[in-house]
């Protein structure tokens, strides 16, 4: 039996309209913004996209079925409705018609089939196959009704479509995605100079009328922290993503350049890779984890702007265990874990950081000092972010990398700590039999009183036995020049410009 409850409408005045019907101000030619973001991109695929980079360019070329809202709620995309069973089970999609892929071809349910299909192929290697594998099959009724029927009951399906790597691509465009990226996006792929830059022009045939208002936005690539400050202040980019956090105090009485700031679930890790020495013993793990001060990273790494956490699960989110405190740190216990792990002096060690990523490289450093009292010696090595993401992410024994807000708890959770979850095999290579057991629970119950109580004994052995040290959550801020209109920060960290105008 089907649920009754129908998602994604928006009520107006009584009548029951799509997003599509919505009424938009006429559009005015807008100019094009240039945006300064601090990494090159890697791919244009985006199933295989993993930095956030890359993830701004999913957004501004792609569509999911379904968004995350800058209010953290879900609203339609592609799709215009959904519906579910009574047991969770099976979750029916109604898309949008009319819709047009870039190169002209009408969207329509095959396409989304054949999305779903590619990001299973273990070939692909998406980091969020792991989310989809609960589907047991997957059909098409009609060209615009996508029909799933899941392994297990699970409440927010719906959500995972909203994710980065889930957007839907042509099913006759999939071999050159990584060339020619072909979305329904508000902005079509123009040009890209590895290195240099990204051009996107307007799509005169997105799916909401009066959007974009940009006839254009180029995405400058600007490595260094101090290049994008220089570049903004001068005016040659209108608009800095994921401003660095230690630049905030010289924009705040700015006449030109303003600020926009939003709490997310975004985090950075301290990485002990489970699989090598002298990480393999979880008592080395713990006695780390025992030594940081979570408070102190947040003011040297965040300077202030972020929150001290137990796992990826943010304070304030219903979830969140309050019943264990963040306290300073235990360098008794820790020294006692250490000396019964074989390390009574402590060790040598090399933690690697990325260049570009200021909150890391500065977690790093603190880490360094944070760990001295037990006579771990660590040499900070910072490393190129493209050769930390292909050398040392999942390779080294000990670094700082950082991920982004996903879309359900679940998503946030289970691919980093369940053994088989894919960005787990990524990092720090963790098992625990327990921590499985409740992520398997927890995603396969939609009582949340149970989810409430399964995610807080996951952050309980989170602590227990950690894979390493979620120490933060970071708020997102973007810096733009008061020519830049209508722009708004997600929690998500989207780049939403489809509201946005140069003056």
């Amino acid at each position: 039996m089907m649920h009754r409850r129908t998602f994604g409408k928006a009520i107006l005045g009584g009548a029951l309209l799509s997003q599509s019907a919505l009424t938009w101000p006429a559009r005015a030619a807008a100019g094009t913004l240039r945006v300064a973001v601090g990494s090159n991109i890697n791919t244009l695929d985006p199933a295989k996209t993993k930095i956030g980079e890359e993830y701004i360019v999913n957004f501004l070329v792609f569509s999911g079925l379904t968004e995350i809202a800058a209010d953290g709620k879900l609203q339609p995309d592609l799709a215009e409705r959904w519906t579910r069973s009574d047991d969770l089970k099976t979750w029916t999609f109604e898309l949008r018609k009319g819709v047009k892929w870039h190169h002209g071809r009408e969207f329509d349910a095959e396409d989304v089939l054949a999305t779903i299909k590619r990001i299973l192929d273990p070939a692909i290697g998406s980091v969020t196959r792991v989310n989809f594998q609960i589907i047991e099959s997957m059909e098409a009724p009609d060209s615009h009704t996508v029909r799933f029927k899941l392994k297990i009951a699970y409440a927010g399906f719906a959500d995972l479509f909203s994710d980065r790597q889930a957007r839907i691509v042509p099913r006759d465009k999939l071999d050159t995605l990584t060339s020619q990226p072909i979305g329904t996006g508000p902005f079509r792929f123009k040009s890209f100079s590895p290195g240099d830059r990204i051009e996107l022009v307007r799509n005169p045939d997105y799916f909401v009328s009066g959007a974009p208002k940009l006839d254009a936005v180029t995405l400058r690539i600007i490595p260094e922290s101090a290049g994008q400050i220089s570049a903004i202040d001068t005016g040659d980019v209108d608009f800095v993503w994921n401003l660095p956090l230690e630049s905030i105090p010289q924009f705040k009485n700015s006449t030109s350049v303003a600020l926009d700031s939003v709490p997310t679930s975004t985090w950075d890790g301290i990485i002990m890779n489970c699989s090598l020495a002298p990480f393999t013993d979880a008592r080395v793990r713990r006695a780390v984890l025992l030594a940081i001060d979570k408070s102190a990273l947040v003011e040297f790494a965040l300077n202030g702007y972020g929150t001290a956490t137990h796992t990826m699960i943010p304070p304030g989110h219903p979830f969140y265990n309050n019943d264990i405190k963040i306290g300073p740190p235990d360098l008794a216990q820790a020294g006692k874990l250490l000396a019964e792990a074989g390390f009574p002096k402590g060790f040598d060690i090399t933690i690697h950081v990325p260049v570009g990523r200021p909150t890391r490289e500065r977690a790093g450093t603190a880490v360094r000092e944070m760990l001295k009292p037990l006579g771990i010696k660590v040499d900070v090595q910072r490393v190129p972010w493209d050769k930390f993401i292909t050398d040392i992410e999942g390779k080294a024994a000990f670094s700082v990398d950082g991920f982004y807000s996903r879309p359900t708890i679940d998503s946030s959770v289970y691919p980093f700590f369940h053994s088989t979850g894919s960005w787990n095999s990524t990092l720090w290579h963790y098992k625990n039999a327990d921590m499985d057991r409740v992520l398997d629970a927890s995603r396969a119950t939609g009582d949340t009183a149970e989810q409430t109580r399964l995610y807080r004994e996951m952050q309980v052995l989170a602590l227990q036995d950690p894979p390493g040290v979620v120490p933060y959550v970071i708020n997102h801020v973007n810096a733009f020049r008061k020519n830049v209109q209508g722009f708004h920060s997600s929690p998500m960290m989207w780049l939403d410009l489809r509201q946005v105008t140069v003056t």
